[in-house]
C-alpha cells in the first residue's frame, strides 16, 4: 500500500484552510498536519472536520512568528512533501488601523515557513495570495498579467511583499516550486453546514455581516460607500465559493508537483469572472434566505478599492480549475452555517 502523502496547512483553523484541509483528505487521502495558534480561529475547528472527514488532524499550536517554535514543528513531523501557507492577518481596515501587526505578522511567518521548507527539502509551497495585489485597477477583468497598482491598505501590501518574496526565493532556489493563488472574495460554507467563516474577532468581510445581521447579532449593517462608479454606487467584488477555492488549491498542489510546471514560480487568479455588487449582494441572500436586512449607507471605508473582478482563464487552463457554485449557493450555505453556530 503506498504511503499518504504528508501535507502541511499552516492556518489549518480558519476559513479557508479548514475547507481545504477537507479537499485534501477527501480527495487525495493525505495525512494532514496543521499549524494554527488559534488567533482568529476555533480549536473546535478540528473537530468539525474530523465529523466531516472521519479523520483527526493533528494540530501544532504554534506563532509562526516564532522561527525556533517553527523549527520543532518541522523535526517532529518528517516526511512533508507540500506545505499550503494561510496563516496570516487578513482585515483590511483592521491592517490600516493596525499596520505593523500586519507586516510583522505576515511577511515575518512567510520567511520562516520558507525557510523551514529550505532546511527540509520541501519543493511544494503554495501562497495565500489575494485580489488585493492589484490595487484601484481600471481595465477589467484583470489577468495575471495586469500590472499591480498601488496597494490600498497595509494588507494587500502584505501579499505585494509576499509573491515578491516567493519569487525571489523560488529564483535562487530553483527546486523549489512556489505557486500564489490570488483570491477574490471567498464566501459560502461547507455544503454540510458544519464549518464556514467564523472569525473571533469582528467580522469585516461582506456576507459573514450580512449573517450576523440577519441572525440578530448585528443590529443594522451599514454598507460602505454609495458614490463609487458603479451601476449602484456600492462596490463591486467577484465573490467565489470557499469550496471551490478549496479544491484549487488540491489542483495548485498536484500542478506543482508536475512536470506541466516548467518555472519555478506562478501565479494564478481564483474567482468566478462575475462582478456583483455590495447591494447585488444584499438582495440575493434577501431572496434565498427570505430574510430582510436592516442596513444603513455608510461613507467609504479605509482600503476599499471600487470594482474587481477575475480573468480565470489561465487557471482554467494550466490548473483545470473553474468556480463551479454561483452566488445562490454561496448564500445558502452562509446562511445553513449561520443558523447551525446559532444550535
Amino acid at each position: 500500500m503506498a504511503e499518504r502523502e504528508k501535507v502541511l496547512v499552516t492556518g489549518g483553523a480558519g476559513y479557508i484552510g479548514s475547507h481545504t484541509i477537507i479537499e485534501l483528505i477527501e480527495r487525495l487521502g493525505c495525512d494532514v498536519v496543521s499549524v494554527d495558534n488559534f488567533a482568529n480561529s476555533d480549536p473546535a475547528t478540528f473537530d468539525r472536520i474530523e465529523a466531516i472527514s472521519g479523520a483527526r488532524v493533528r494540530n501544532h499550536v504554534v506563532d509562526l512568528c516564532d522561527a525556533i517554535a517553527l523549527e520543532r514543528v518541522f523535526a517532529s513531523e518528517p516526511g512533508i512533501t507540500g506545505v499550503i501557507h494561510f496563516a496570516a492577518f487578513k482585515s483590511v481596515p483592521e491592517s490600516v488601523a493596525d499596520p505593523y501587526k500586519y507586516y510583522h505578522n505576515n511577511i515575518a511567518s512567510l520567511l520562516n515557513i520558507l525557510e523551514g521548507c529550505l532546511r527540509h527539502g520541501i519543493q511544494r509551497f503554495i501562497f495565500s495570495s489575494s485580489c488585493s495585489v492589484y490595487g484601484n485597477i481600471d481595465q477589467l477583468p484583470v489577468s495575471e498579467d495586469s500590472p499591480l497598482g498601488r496597494a490600498e491598505s497595509p494588507y494587500g501590501y502584505t501579499k505585494q511583499i509576499g509573491e515578491r518574496i516567493l519569487e525571489d526565493y523560488a529564483r535562487i532556489h530553483p527546486e523549489l516550486r512556489a505557486i500564489a493563488l490570488r483570491y477574490f472574495n471567498p464566501v459560502g460554507a461547507h455544503a454540510s453546514g458544519l464549518i464556514g467563516e467564523a472569525p473571533i474577532n469582528a467580522p469585516s468581510s461582506l456576507v459573514p455581516v450580512i449573517t450576523r445581521t440577519a441572525i440578530g447579532k448585528i443590529p443594522i449593517m451599514t454598507v460602505h460607500g454609495s458614490d463609487y462608479p458603479t451601476r449602484d454606487g456600492s462596490c463591486i467584488r467577484d465573490y467565489v465559493h470557499v469550496s471551490d477555492i478549496a479544491s484549487a488549491h488540491v489542483k495548485a498542489l498536484h500542478f506543482a508537483g508536475s512536470d506541466r510546471m516548467t518555472s519555478s514560480h506562478d501565479v494564478f487568479n481564483l474567482g468566478t469572472g462575475d462582478g456583483v455588487s455590495v447591494l447585488e449582494a444584499i438582495a440575493a441572500f434577501e431572496r434565498i434566505s427570505g430574510v430582510k436586512l436592516n442596513h444603513t449607507i455608510g461613507p467609504r471605508r479605509a482600503g476599499d478599492v471600487g470594482s474587481i473582478y477575475s480573468d480565470t482563464s489561465r487557471s482554467a487552463s494550466s490548473l483545470g480549475w473553474k468556480a463551479e457554485r454561483g452566488l445562490d449557493e454561496m448564500m445558502a450555505t452562509a446562511w445553513k452555517w449561520e443558523r447551525h453556530l446559532q444550535g
